[in-house]
């Protein structure tokens, strides 16, 4: 018998004996609507939903699609998605109610996210204070009360967030191992000489508690004399001061803001994380210590909610009390790098892909 009548009666004998391979299942759509577009996004954004989907699809365990909101509703995107994801006030005040009913109307899932204390008499009146207005407070308000679920960064936002929302499940944050394993680290030619320096970084709803830094930082030296400077990314709007140093980093969206920190982390000798004793600061995540260690600098804290499994960690957390905060600071710029624990439990547990991923299994079940 030829060669090849051969090998197809023996495909055609494997293929009655082992039978024809399964076809895989199709995987299930998880859509996502925020801020920007193309990999350009808030760093909220990119730390709480964009990074995490991204490792969601690599992983082969959902295909991901960023929702245009406007062609859900109108039935343009007719998708077959098992969730749609949305954050915070991404959707104007007058779109929200449309696209919860169009998502009930295709029996899709719709879960929201936030990270902040939207809710609270007090809150709402520190996010005024950064430029937030009524119709975003609002936004959020009717996305909380609307959707299926609403996803939260801590407990005691979770807390704040139950009385008015269906359900709610708590998902730390977590680091982006891409953009967090540190490399090779860059030249700074502007890097001042003959002093130490500590980083602090956020957003403008922090500018209050960059004030109880004041009094910690004016004059304040190591044991040898070398004086100490605060450096702040962000946080102000003022261009600095006598007693701190504004830093501007290079243009670019997140990914790029989080590599320019780890290539340049030889410039600071510690981070701080300071945070008044208010409403709205207790139910703030500790995503600066996670952001600090995976920089290897240690991490000098506010004694709050925020940090109390980050100090049982490593981090450093002071009271409200200015000589308690210098004497942390002088030690940790003397010790000049993360602790051990600290960067242990930040690679082991706090980063995406290790991390009990709480937020897959609320999103696809």
């Amino acid at each position: 018998m030829p060669r090849d009548l051969v090998r197809r009666a023996a495909r055609r004998l494997r293929r009655v004996v082992v039978g024809t391979p399964p076809v895989p299942a199709p995987l299930p759509i998880l859509g996502y609507v925020v801020a920007g577009a193309d990999g350009a996004h808030p760093a909220s954004a990119h730390v709480r939903v964009v990074r995490r989907t991204e490792h969601l699809a690599a992983s082969g365990t959902a295909e991901v699609r960023q929702v245009d909101p406007v062609a859900f509703v109108d039935g343009t995107d007719t998708t077959p998605y098992a969730a749609v994801l949305v954050q915070r006030d991404i959707l104007p005040r007058d779109a929200v109610q449309p696209f919860l009913a169009a998502a009930a109307a295709r029996g899709v899932r719709v879960v929201g996210e936030v990270d902040d204390d939207f809710f609270t008499e007090s809150g709402r009146q520190r996010l005024a204070r950064a430029e937030y207005d009524p119709d975003r407070l609002a936004s959020i308000d009717a996305l909380v009360r609307g959707a299926d679920t609403v996803v939260v960064s801590t407990p005691e936002l979770a807390d704040v967030v139950r009385p008015v929302a269906r359900d709610v499940t708590v998902v730390p944050n977590a680091l982006d191992p891409g953009l967090w394993t540190p490399g090779a680290t860059d030249d700074d030619d502007e890097r001042p000489e003959g002093e130490h320096r500590v980083l602090y970084m956020g957003t403008l709803t922090h500018a209050a508690d960059l004030e109880l830094l004041r009094d910690v930082f004016t004059d304040l030296t190591a044991t040898d004399g070398t004086p100490i400077r605060l450096e702040v990314i962000g946080v102000t709007d003022e261009g600095g001061a006598d007693w701190f140093r504004r830093i501007e980093v290079p243009d670019g969206h997140y990914p790029a803001f989080s590599r320019w920190l780890v290539a340049h982390r030889e410039r600071w000798r510690a981070g701080v994380a300071p945070l008044r004793d208010e409403e709205f600061n207790r139910a703030k995540s500790d995503l600066k210590f996670l952001e600090y260690t995976a920089l290897g600098l240690p991490a000098v804290v506010s004694d709050r909610p925020s940090y109390a499994v980050a100090r049982t960690r490593g981090a450093v957390a002071v009271p409200d009390d200015v000589v308690a905060w210098r004497d942390a600071v002088q030690a940790a710029v003397e010790r000049g790098t993360a602790d051990e624990r600290a960067v242990r439990w930040v690679t082991g547990e706090r980063t995406i892909g290790r991390d009990d991923d709480v937020w897959s299994r609320v999103l696809l079940g």
